[in-house]
């Protein structure tokens, strides 16, 4: 029997998301990856086995658009678009680079 891959990584440059996010998955028994840029990003996907990618848009170097076109271009990952910019363009457009899913900041927990 294969056993269930739970790893998610979250990506985001506020430590406060980080925390509350990476808190209420680990809370349902998942194992949760950090990064807090595009960098630290690439460089986790690239040594984890990550089943799941919660990716915030906008941060520092990397951008969350590049780093979602980057693992589309070597895995079908799931990912998850976390991010402030909540018009219906960028979501279209998170949505066309590759994301499976947007969710807008602020974010509810059951969401």
């Amino acid at each position: 029997m294969k056993k269930e891959n739970k790893n998610i990584l979250i990506v985001d440059d506020e430590p406060k998301i980080l925390e509350v996010v990476s808190s209420f998955l680990e809370n349902r028994g998942y194992c949760i990856f950090t990064a807090e840029n595009g960098h630290q990003a690439l460089k986790v996907f690239g040594q984890e086995n990550i089943a799941l990618v919660v990716l915030d848009l906008m941060m520092p170097g990397i951008s969350g658009e590049e780093v979602c076109q980057t693992l589309r271009k070597q895995s079908r990952v799931p990912i998850i678009m976390l991010t402030a910019k909540a018009d219906e363009n960028n979501l279209l457009n998170g949505l066309g680079i590759g994301a499976d899913d947007y969710i807008t900041k602020p974010i509810t927990l059951k969401e």
